[in-house]
């Protein structure tokens, strides 16, 4: 057993570095830049060809909304050095946790369908049987879905960790344990932590996930597609990519500030899940049809349930200045000023949609690039520069 402390220790002093490989729920304090300079706010091309020289990131693409009027692209570079497809509003990135957010409004419509309830535990939404700890019986849906159900990030098991150094040095998935249904397993012998706050879990999403398909009988992509995707004419937007026109154009993933033992702008694998953690991390989609998903958070879309959801999901369920739990949402505060983000990091790329609700104000950036820092989403929506 001695011999396993090393390896252990090892692990977790890299995993400080990459624990929120997936994604993680604020944005880096260690990364917020200066974003004006002889008292004048930069532009979009100022602030983010400063961005892509420091972070070497082949592709980029920025959406704005501006006081709720036509959304202005701005697109950078290439979607790889091999087929150099430029950047343009319709080209697919991998999203990551971005895909939590579909899929906490996916919930949410079911929950204001009556089909489940918040209060819904674990101990009635699994199947019968299931081994639960007296804490994991008590877990309820609104929990699972605003990230305070105390489950941790991921089970922090010698696998994983062995997992996650090969990462390190071949940037392929570590997450596949999360996939798998045995992710049920660390449920007998959960214990809550004594403070409950959130705590961005992805094994709590991978629960969800299991959930979701067990209490309806259907996918998580068809669940979107039918209730989300299609009525709101995300043409190009999907849990499984593959099927899209656009995929073979689509940008590929590069290193950047992860794995860290793979040069910065190196190719890296794509992620893929096929189970319980599709709806946690497997969504494409293009900036087109990301700028107007985030208008229909502030704008009506016409359609009373999806109306609903969209203003349920950006209540404060944990209240607080920074990172406000939200449904799979957080919002920030600044003096009278909100913004209302997600975050979302996977493989080689990263990902921000954000809105500003009593400005009518929201922005995309997309990059392939794994890059923690992805500050200029929330410096447009604070300064809204041109």
């Amino acid at each position: 057993m001695k011999g396993l402390i090393l390896p252990v220790l090892i692990a977790s002093a890299l995993v400080s570095g990459c624990s929120g490989t997936l994604s993680q729920m604020n944005m880096p304090s260690s990364e917020v830049k200066q974003v004006a300079q002889n008292g004048r706010a930069l532009s979009v091309d100022e602030l983010v060809k400063e961005y892509r020289q420091s972070k070497q990131v082949p592709g980029m693409i920025v959406a704005v909304i501006k006081h709720n009027g036509p959304p202005v692209f701005y697109c950078y570079g290439v979607t790889d050095e091999k087929n150099r497809y430029p950047i343009t509003p319709d080209t697919l990135f991998a999203l990551g946790s971005l895909s939590k957010g579909i899929t906490a409004e996916v919930t949410t419509l079911l929950v204001n369908e009556g089909r489940l309830h918040w209060n819904d535990t674990l101990a009635t939404l699994l199947p019968p049987g299931t081994p639960l700890s007296e804490d994991a019986q008590k877990i309820t849906l609104l929990q699972l879905v605003t990230h305070t159900s105390g489950l941790p990030r991921q089970p922090m098991s010698l696998l994983s960790f062995e997992h996650l150094l090969g990462y390190l040095s071949d940037g392929e998935n570590f997450y596949h344990e999360l996939d798998d249904d045995g992710v049920l397993g660390y449920l007998s012998t959960y214990n809550a932590p004594l403070v409950r706050e959130p705590r961005y879990s992805n094994l709590g999403y991978a629960i969800l996930g299991y959930v979701l398909k067990y209490q309806t009988g259907q996918s998580i992509e068809t669940l979107a597609a039918q209730r989300l995707f299609g009525p709101l004419k995300m043409d190009n937007t999907s849990f499984t990519p593959e099927k899209l026109r656009t995929y073979p154009y689509r940008a590929l993933g590069h290193a950047g500030d992860q794995p860290k033992f793979i040069a910065r702008g190196a190719l890296t694998p794509d992620w893929q899940f096929s189970n319980n953690m599709v709806g946690a991390a497997s969504l494409y989609s293009d900036a087109r049809d990301l700028i107007e998903y985030v208008r229909d958070h502030f704008t009506p879309t016409h359609q009373p349930a999806l109306d609903k959801t969209f203003s349920d999901v950006t209540v404060d369920y944990f209240p607080r200045e920074k990172e406000a739990a939200n449904i799979a949402w957080i919002t920030d505060t600044y003096g009278q000023q909100k913004i209302t983000y997600q975050v979302g990091y996977i493989g080689g790329y990263s990902s921000y949609i954000g809105f500003d609700k009593e400005n009518q104000n929201a922005v995309v950036v997309l990059q392939n690039g794994f890059n923690w820092s992805n500050y200029i989403g929330h410096a447009i929506l604070k300064h809204l520069v041109p």
